[in-house]
C-alpha cells in the first residue's frame, strides 16, 4: 500500500491569501478531491493524508474533514490550530466534535512564518504538550534556521510525536552550501526518536525549471542516514509540487532515489504508524486489512 503523507486542497475563494503571490499564479485556482482523486489512481497510491493549507483559520477543518468522510483515499487530516491559543483544548474537542471528525490525526500551526525562537516559548511549548496529549501528532512546517529550535522543542517533549514536513525546507538551490548548511541544522532533531520527518516538498525547493534528481539525491540519501527509513515517509506536497514537477514526476524522482529494502517503509509503512491509519475495508474475520494499491508499482 503506498500512503502519500502530505498533500492539500483548496477553494481560491476560501481565504487562501497566500496564493496571492505572483509567483503562485499556476496554482491560484481550486483544487477538489475529484483532482486529487485522480492523481492517486494514476500514481498508484491507495491513501493519502489531507494537510491544512495556509489558511490559518480553525473553521477549515470542518472543510478538510468533509473532505476526508467523502473521499475513500483521505486517511487522515491534519488540521490548523495555534498552540498558544489558551483555548486550544476546546478547539481539538470542537474538532473532534465534527463529522468526520475521527479523521483527524494532526495539528500544524504555520511555525514557518514566526521567528526563529517561536518553538522555544513557554507557551507554544504548553500548547504542544496539550496536543500530544490529545493523541495527535504536531506536523513541524519550519524554515530550516528554525529547525535547531524545533530541535529543542522535541527534547523537552518527548511524549509529543513530531513530523519534519519538506525536510525543514532546506535551500537546495544553493547547492553544496545548502546542504551542509541543513544538515548541520537538522542534525539534533534528526536525533530525537520522536521525530518523523517527509520527504515532501523538496522539488519546490530546487530550481523549479532546472532541477534535477541528482540535485535531490544527496539530501534524500542524509535523511535516511539521519532518520532511517522507519522514521521517514513520502509526501506529494500536491498540487504545490505542481510549480516545479506534476505528481508523477514527483513520485517516480522519489522512487528512483530510495533502495528497495526501504521502500514499503518510506512509501506507506511509517505513514500508516505514524498517523495511526485504519484500513475501510475489513476482512472476513471482521478487523482491518490493509488495502493492496491499485497496481504494485514496484516489483
Amino acid at each position: 500500500m503506498i500512503v502519500d503523507a502530505h498533500h492539500h486542497l483548496w477553494d481560491v475563494d476560501g481565504g487562501y491569501d497566500w496564493l496571492d503571490a505572483p509567483e503562485l499564479a499556476p496554482i491560484r485556482r481550486t483544487f477538489a478531491p475529484g483532482q486529487l482523486r485522480a492523481e492517486l489512481a494514476a500514481a498508484g497510491v491507495s491513501r493519502s493524508i489531507l494537510v491544512e493549507g495556509g489558511r490559518c483559520d480553525a473553521d477549515e477543518a470542518a472543510v478538510l474533514l468533509e473532505h476526508a468522510t467523502a473521499t475513500s483515499e483521505i486517511a487522515a487530516v491534519v488540521a490548523w490550530a495555534d498552540p498558544a491559543d489558551p483555548d486550544l483544548d476546546a478547539t481539538l474537542d470542537g474538532y473532534r466534535a465534527l463529522d468526520g471528525g475521527g479523521h483527524l490525526r494532526g495539528i500544524r500551526a504555520q511555525v514557518q512564518a514566526e521567528d526563529a525562537g517561536y518553538l522555544d516559548r513557554a507557551d507554544v511549548r504548553a500548547g504542544l504538550a496539550r496536543i500530544g496529549a490529545a493523541g495527535l501528532v504536531f506536523d513541524l512546517v519550519v524554515r530550516a534556521e528554525q529547525l535547531p529550535s524545533a530541535g529543542r522543542a522535541a527534547a523537552a517533549l518527548p511524549g509529543v510525536r513530531f513530523v519534519l514536513d519538506h525536510l525543514g525546507k532546506p535551500r537546495i538551490r544553493a547547492g553544496a552550501e545548502g546542504l551542509a548548511e541543513w544538515r548541520a541544522l537538522v542534525a539534533g532533531l534528526a536525533a530525537c526518536p520522536n521525530v518523523t520527518a517527509k520527504l515532501s516538498g523538496l522539488v519546490t525547493e530546487a530550481d523549479w525549471a532546472g532541477w534535477e534528481p541528482a540535485d535531490l539525491r544527496p539530501y534524500v540519501e542524509e535523511a535516511l542516514a539521519l532518520f532511517g527509513p522507519d522514521r521517514l515517509m513520502f509526501g506529494s506536497d500536491w498540487p504545490v509540487c505542481t510549480l516545479a514537477a506534476s505528481y508523477g514526476e514527483v513520485i517516480d524522482t522519489l522512487d528512483g532515489l530510495i533502495g528497495p529494502d526501504d521502500r514499503a517503509s518510506v512509501f506507506g509503512g511509517t505513514a500508516t504508524a505514524v498517523y495511526a491509519l485504519e484500513s475501510r475495508k475489513a476482512g472476513k474475520s471482521g478487523t482491518a486489512e490493509i488495502e493492496s494499491p491499485r497496481r504494485n508499482r514496484w516489483h
